[in-house]
């Protein structure tokens, strides 16, 4: 496939309850009008995965990914969360990779993959690789076990003290030779020097190594049986066959205490994606992707299978569903009597219970107001709690833990708090919607509405079209750097992805719909009929249509918007334009183009002519971006070349191509993902929104020009005061920094005046920081603002101060400004002589705004100087926060504001 068909699984469930209801509501809603979406919201949020509860069923360990932008790179970490108080610890620190988190059977230790430098070692090799290390739940530093030569490909417990691995046999003297010479030339398909992954185990007391098999091929994962008697593996037996699928996978079954392997049904031919033990160790559930095709397993449905230990043999397991298994993992978890099975279910999962009767199953749905957006899960020893992710299409994901009562979920409670950023961001209303497609056939899809979208007018629509073709778009929160759709819907357009024929989760008639010379001839109608439907609804402008995808879904725009000129844009990544070097130049370039054209280029040269939008570029009108990695093995950047240079040289048509270097078919660092999200977006607002550039090159970035455009966001009145004149009363305006309702500046003279007609100040000076304010002061006033405008106004709390206040947001007005250099306590104190000789009794205070603010495109002022600023701790007692003009930037002392240099500013809402 042109891309893994990987099942996005994104969720969050945020809900204002009780007393609170009221101000969390108005709070919300005021944020989403303030606080628009950005490309970091979606390149830098955090993820969550690898979830496993401990044996007593009381903590769940698992990892939290993240983009670095420093590095361009994600990094991830263990965390630790009790499912009894909802408490989290964060085990490991640091921007390395950290994985695949493992309780030991007592409970006592965690094992789990990081490719980290040990600490007895700070250069070579060894940094670079992934090596198995252990943490003690009671605390401490975690540990490497082993210094191992190789990444660990996969691991499991079998008891206490051993640990079971795979990884790469040590390197051969070919491979040491290869080295020394610096020769890093590749010979493609060599079995010979490809070095074989095979079974060890690891005394992690004596920190030895024992070779438990001697395999020629290359395993791919392990499982060990709960008796620690077993271990069932999977392996990859030809290099080439993701080319050609010829000789495929192989499962086997091998001894511990002799380290006999076993292969299971070898003579069948199948595709095995995971195995897992039955809880007594009877046996095990193993999954197999199913195609009709004799030859390829390009288009398939995946089926669940059991072993029998005692009679050596396998068996279909009647899941009782024609769809087969749902999830890119096994998503099948053992039972006792047998296990539960997320399974393929359209838009969404379908969760279900197994009971073996006999030699048959039995399956009974599972209940629960969430069960039907469960995306991942796993369950505990108990058989009765289970960990999920949960979201919808508008819900951001989070991840919960339930009780199993029978097959009804109950209790469920969430336990992480992940991008907390999103709360009180608006989020589009999704619909699954349905229409009918090529032959007649009935096609799902997800339409995702403009963030301000008002009935009865008409918007732009973009497709969003997905990958595979084997892919499916989901009901699930699935915001990226491919398909930032959160950030076409905040421009005010609709998006519509589809479910066109060929795609997963909708069983194999529907995903094998399009091979054998079909390829395009569906999907495009789909497709069409899709965008036509929307248009009829009158939702949708049929002027404003455009169209976006990355390698599938690139592909299928370069089809449409060669078959119409309907289309006003489009932006196509990775995605093949020219068939016939398609064949030999991609890794399954063979098993991709022989199952969906029914045969190889020689053969049929005139189909590949035929199917290749290419040679059809040249009557393109779509003004279109292309965007490739030169290290794509998946769609070769030549494809995008022979594209632009098409449209370049034989059209007038607008072309842009970006090419990203040493990226491979997804994009990985930071740079590159930002810089795609950036031009694209301003593509489609040049050509869809027809919108000026608004970027200007020669403005940098935090220059006083800049600075100036950004103040010049700022409410004034008619007087030209900051602020917004309501009720004929001055206030403070309010904007969203780090999800709080915050005034943009500190409380001016001119505003506190609005309140207090008795507060005097020097003549020009409206726009300077009201100073010499008491705690009871800015209590009052929160109080008069609050009366005056119908709104809720405060101080802020302790929490929110610790976010309003940390970092640094450049040079702000403090004694460092004043002097020149970071002064000391000693130089403060005479450096205050110097100040008490110039005039007035705040001589530093400068008018608010005039250093850099904080925040990307709608700042705050002055949160690190000018006036030091009244906070409430948790007590509600008063406390100063933020920098001032008579205080060092930084001081290990415990220096307070001088009384004419103390201010504040409010928070709305709450």
């Amino acid at each position: 496939m042109k891309e893994s068909n990987k099942l996005v699984r994104k969720l969050t469930l945020f809900a204002c309850t009780g007393f609170l209801l009221f101000y969390c509501g108005l709070s919300s809603l005021l944020a989403a009008d303030d606080s628009p979406w950005t490309p970091d919201d979606i390149l830098l949020a955090e993820d969550a995965g690898s979830f496993d509860i401990s044996p007593d069923a009381t903590r769940v360990v698992w990892v939290k990914s993240q983009m670095d932008k420093e590095t361009g790179r994600r990094f991830s970490n263990l965390y630790l969360s009790s499912l009894v108080d909802k408490s989290e610890i964060q085990l490991t620190r640091g921007k390395f990779s950290q994985r695949g988190p493992r309780w030991s059977p007592d409970g006592k230790l965690i094992a789990f993959l990081a490719s980290r430098p040990s600490p007895d070692k700070s250069n070579g090799e060894g940094d670079h690789v992934t090596g198995l290390w252990l943490l003690n739940t009671q605390g401490g530093e975690p540990w490497p076990v082993v210094d191992f030569k190789r990444s660990v490909r996969d691991f499991d417990w079998k008891d206490n003290q051993t640990i079971v691995f795979a990884a790469e046999e040590d390197p051969s003297l070919y491979e040491q030779e290869k080295k020394k010479e610096k020769d890093n030339s590749d010979v493609v398909d060599d079995a010979a020097h490809q070095p074989p992954v095979r079974i060890y185990l690891l005394d992690i007391q004596k920190k030895k190594i024992r070779r438990l098999t001697e395999n020629k091929d290359w395993i791919r994962s392990i499982a060990v049986s709960p008796d620690g008697n077993w271990v069932v593996s999977i392996h990859q037996r030809s290099l080439t066959f993701s080319f050609d699928q010829k000789i495929t996978p192989a499962i086997f079954l091998t001894r511990i205490d002799t380290g006999e392997m076993t292969p299971i049904e070898p003579d069948r031919r199948m595709a095995p994606r995971g195995a897992v033990w039955a809880k007594d160790s009877g046996g095990f559930y193993f999954a197999t992707e199913y195609s009709s095709d004799p030859v390829y397993f390009t288009a398939t449905v995946t089926r669940l299978n059991y072993y029998d230990l005692p009679s050596h043999t396998a068996t279909q397991v009647d899941l009782d569903w024609p769809w087969g298994l749902g999830g890119y993992g096994l998503s099948v978890k053992p039972v006792d009597g047998g296990f539960l099975a997320l399974l393929a279910d359209g838009v969404r999962f379908r969760p279900a219970l197994y009971r073996r009767q006999g030699t048959s199953w039995s399956r009974q749905d599972l209940t629960g107001d969430q069960v039907r957006n469960i995306w991942d899960w796993t369950v505990a020893k108990d058989d009765k709690t289970i960990v999920y992710a949960y979201s919808t299409a508008s819900t951001p994901e989070q991840w919960y833990h339930a009780s199993l009562s029978g097959t009804d979920l109950q209790d469920e409670s969430q336990f992480t708090d992940l991008n907390p950023s999103f709360k009180n961001k608006k989020k589009s209303r999704v619909d699954v919607i349905s229409w009918k497609g090529a032959n007649g056939d009935t096609v799902e899809g997800l339409l995702y509405y403009p963030l301000d979208y008002q009935e009865g007018k008409r918007y732009p629509l973009m497709l969003a079209i997905h990958g595979g073709p084997s892919g499916t778009d989901l009901d699930a929160w699935s915001e990226s750097w491919a398909y930032p759709k959160i950030l076409l819907s905040q421009r005010g357009a609709f998006v519509l992805k589809v479910n066109y024929h060929g795609s997963g989760n909708y069983g194999l008639e529907w995903v094998e719909s399009i091979c054998c010379g079909k390829y395009y001839d569906l999907e495009r109608v789909d497709i069409e009929n899709g965008v036509d439907y929307v248009i009829e609804k009158g939702l949708v402008d049929p002027d404003r249509l455009g169209t976006m995808g990355w390698s599938n879904g690139a592909i299928l725009t370069t089809e449409l918007v060669t078959r119409s000129h309907r289309f006003k844009v489009a932006s196509a990544g990775a995605g093949d334009v020219e068939w016939i070097s398609d064949w030999a130049n991609v890794m399954f370039g063979a098993s991709f183009d022989n199952y969906y054209f029914g045969k190889p280029p020689y053969e049929a040269p005139e189909l590949y002519i035929r199917k290749s939008p290419y040679f059809r570029l040249k009557d393109d009108t779509t003004p279109t971006i292309l965007f490739t990695g030169t290290d794509d093995v998946n769609v070769p950047p030549s494809q995008s070349w022979s594209h632009y240079r098409v449209l370049q040289q034989a059209t007038k048509t607008p072309v842009r191509l970006v090419v990203f270097p040493g990226e491979p078919h997804g994009l990985r660092s930071y740079q590159h993902q930002k810089r795609k999200v950036e031009e694209e977006l301003a593509w489609i607002d040049r050509y869809l929104f027809e919108k000026p550039d608004q970027k200007n090159e020669a403005l940098k970035e935090h220059s006083p020009l800049d600075e100036a455009l950004l103040l010049n966001k700022a409410s004034r009145s008619d007087e030209g005061h900051y602020g917004t004149q309501r009720g004929g009363v001055l206030t403070p305006e309010i904007v969203s920094y780090r999800d709080i309702q915050v005034s943009r500046f500190e409380i001016t003279r001119a505003q506190f005046h609005a309140f207090d007609p008795n507060y005097a100040y020097a003549a020009g000076t409206d726009d300077y920081p009201a100073g010499g304010i008491t705690f009871d002061q800015a209590q009052n006033y929160c109080r008069w603002l609050s009366e005056k405008t119908g709104e809720s106004y405060r101080l802020p709390g302790s929490e929110e101060a610790a976010k309003l206040y940390a970092g640094n947001g450049g040079p702000e007005n403090t004694l460092d400004y004043w002097a020149g250099y970071a002064p000391n306590l000693d130089d403060r104190a005479r450096l205050q002589e110097v100040i008490a000789k110039l005039p007035g009794p705040a001589a530093l205070l400068r008018p608010v705004g005039q250093f850099r603010g904080r925040g990307d495109s709608n700042p705050v002022f002055d949160l690190g100087g000018n006036v030091a600023e009244w906070t409430t701790d948790n007590d509600g007692k008063p406390e100063l926060k933020g920098g001032s003009a008579d205080l060092p930037a930084k001081s290990k002392a415990d220096l307070t504001a001088g009384e004419a240099y103390r201010g504040f500013r409010v928070i709305r809402g709450g």
